[in-house]
This record gives structure tokens, sequence and C-alpha cells, in this order.
């Protein structure tokens, strides 16, 4: 049940507001002036406030802008009989969801309460998701080796240096490219990812690219590309050592000139993008077999991060395992479970061939399958590893 707190010294606005908002099953809380609402928002949660301008001791736009440094932020109605444009504007701009008129239309009132709730929702839905996001995006480790990429990352992502970011199938590449993004000055602009290895050769121009409607058999309408979704943002193409030779001139010819051409298009659209790559071949290999373009290479290497595989940072792995654990409990719902010192020895003995990805999955097995403190007995059973 939503909870409402009303602050207005006038006791019947206070009575007339009550009733109607208990009627729609709301719960309400009243404050007989601004100071006595801001210490009740102190005090408890409140997911909307219908506040009053005039008051005593403190008014209304004081509350709302002091209300803005607590650590919950309810959404805020303001009401007024002296109400001017000026006023709702100030309110507005403090950051009021929207101002409402004394005496308030019944109408008008409970639609602007409903929408404020449902806005209140949204935010709060968001900072969930974006602690997930960021949970779930997190680089995990304090080996040396992590470290150092740690360390490139800073230097290198307020920068506008391409990066080319190397290492096993599984070690965490896309990460990677994650925080060069986050921490860069495109942050806020899209990041875009395209696995290049996921896409048929025919058809990687048009998702790179774009194309004009009727430019081949199923061009059944017109399409942007990637590069110009990541206009202003950071375009990401993993697995770039897959892309074929006729893709990598026209990826080159975007980075040298700012510029692409939609497949059966003639007219150039300029792209302002930031393009990192990963690939987990031996590109100067596929340079001297013919499979890659040497001037794509050194276009896209400016700044090169080699991510370890698993193997190479072992110290890592209680850590990883703590984490997993508990990705995976609140993905499902339940408690995470313990694991015993014995039971991540043994994890830190295995190859982990499929690296990061795979200690996960393992771990995830684990969480389904072990018992309550997961031991040294349901690694044995549960683990590929004998």
């Amino acid at each position: 049940m939503p909870k409402i707190l009303i602050i207005d010294d006038e006791k019947i606005i206070r009575s007339t507001l009550r009733e109607i908002l208990e009627y729609e099953k709301y719960q309400i809380s009243e404050a007989q002036d601004g100071e006595q609402g801001l210490k009740m928002l102190k005090e408890e949660d409140f997911d909307l406030v219908l506040c009053d301008i005039k008051m005593p001791k403190m008014d209304g736009l004081e509350v709302l802008e002091k209300s803005s440094e607590l650590e919950k932020q309810p959404q805020f109605i303001m009401i007024s009989a002296h109400g001017s444009i000026e006023t709702a504007v100030e309110a507005t701009k403090k950051g009021a969801f929207d101002f409402v008129p004394k005496p308030p239309d019944l109408n008008r009132l409970l639609l602007t309460v409903r929408n404020a709730l449902d806005k209140k929702n949204l935010v709060s839905e968001t900072k969930v998701l974006r602690k997930k996001l960021s949970q779930k995006l997190d680089m995990v480790g304090k080996s040396p080796s992590i470290n150092h990429v740690k360390d490139t990352i800073e230097k290198v992502a307020p920068t506008e240096a391409r990066v080319l970011i190397t290492g096993p199938n599984g070690t965490g590449k896309e990460l990677v490219a994650h925080w060069l993004h986050k921490k860069s000055n495109r942050a806020n602009a899209p990041f875009i990812a395209v696995n290049c290895a996921a896409i048929p050769a025919e058809l990687i121009e048009s998702e790179l690219f774009g194309h004009e409607k009727g430019s081949f058999t199923s061009a059944v309408k017109q399409r942007i590309g990637k590069f110009e979704q990541a206009d202003a943002g950071t375009l990401f193409l993993d697995e770039i050592g897959d892309m074929s030779l006729s893709a990598q001139s026209k990826v080159l010819r975007a980075l040298q000139e700012h510029k692409i051409t939609r497949v059966g298009g003639d007219k150039d659209i300029k792209v302002d993008v930031r393009v990192l790559a990963a690939t987990n071949k031996d590109l100067k290999k596929e340079i001297e077999e013919g499979n890659f373009r040497e001037d794509l290479y050194h276009r896209l290497s400016v700044i090169l991060i080699q991510v370890p595989p698993l193997k190479d940072r072992k110290e890592d792995i209680p850590l990883l395992v703590d984490k997993f654990l508990e990705d995976v409990a609140n993905e499902y719902g339940t408690a995470k479970k313990e694991i015993s010192k014995e039971a991540i020895s043994k994890l830190q003995e295995f190859p982990w061939t499929g690296n990061i990805r795979e200690l996960r999955n393992v771990l995830e097995r684990l969480m389904i399958l072990g018992e309550k403190t997961i031991s040294l007995d349901d690694i044995k059973k549960y683990a590929d590893y004998e």
C-alpha cells in the first residue's frame, strides 16, 4: 500500500485529502507544518508527499529542497491557494512532480497522485536494475594480472583511443569493453555490442552499416546499422577476427573518414563513434594467412589489453566464487550457499579451459545440486573435472 504524507497547516485540508486518499486505499500520514513534515520524512519512508507551499516555520519549497538531500526521496506534489505560474515553475525546478491549486479538483488530484506514484515506481525499478547491472559488470579480482587490466582501463577510458582486447573465450573481454565505456566521456551515450562471429558473412555489412529498402531481396524496409545506433557512443566489435574482408574494408573506411554508407545507398553518413574490438584469435597470424587486413589491425590496436585466462589468476577464484554464489542466489531468489575451504581449494586446482564463464556455470550447478554448505564431495560430483 503506497504511503502518502500530507503536509499542510490547514486541518480541514488535511482531513479532506486524507478522506479522499484513504478511500482509494492509500496509507496516509499528516504533518501540520513544514518542520514536522521534514522530521517525519527523515524518520519514515514515504512514496509521495502532498505539500502546501505557504506554511509557518518552514514553507513547502524549503521542505522540497531539503528533502532532496535524503537517501530515499519521495515524489512531491505541491498544493497552494496562492499559486502562480512562477511558483509552479520554481517548484518543478526544485524537483516537484506537479503543482495542484487549492481547492483541488478531485479527478485531477487522483490522476496526478497515480502518475506520481507510477514515476516513483519507475525510478525505484531503474535504481534496482542499475544496481544489478553494476554488480553484474563488477570486475572481481586482486591478482597482479587483473590489476594491470584495471589500471590500463583507468588510463585509457577517458581518451578517444581505440582499444583491441585480446584473450581466450570466457575471460571477460566484453566486461573490459563495458568498463572502458562506463569510465569514458561517452558513458551517457549508447554502448552497442556486435558479435561478428554470430552474424553470417552476407549479413554483417547490413548489421554494421544498415541498408536501404530494396537493396537486396529481404530488405523490405530501411534499416539503421550499429554504427549509426552507436553515434556519440561506443561500438564494441566482438570476435572481429571472424569478420569478412569485405566488411573489414568498410570498417577501415569508417574509422579513417568517420563516415559510413548503408548497403544499397549512395549517401555518406557522418558518425561519431569510439570503436573497441575484441578477439580470441592471433590477428598477426591471421594477417600472415591473408584473413585479416594489416591496416585495420593497426587502426584498431592503438591500445592493446590482454585479458588473462583464469588459470593465470587462480588467487582470484575465492573472490569470484563468492560473487557468483551471491549472483545466482539473487537470480533464483534463494539463500546464498556457503562453500568449504576444501571445496574452494579444489576449484583452484582445475584448469578452467572455459575460464570465468565456465566457473560461473559450475557454481550455478552447485547452487542447485549441492548441499547447504557446498563441500569437496559436491565438487567431485558436480564439477566436470576429475
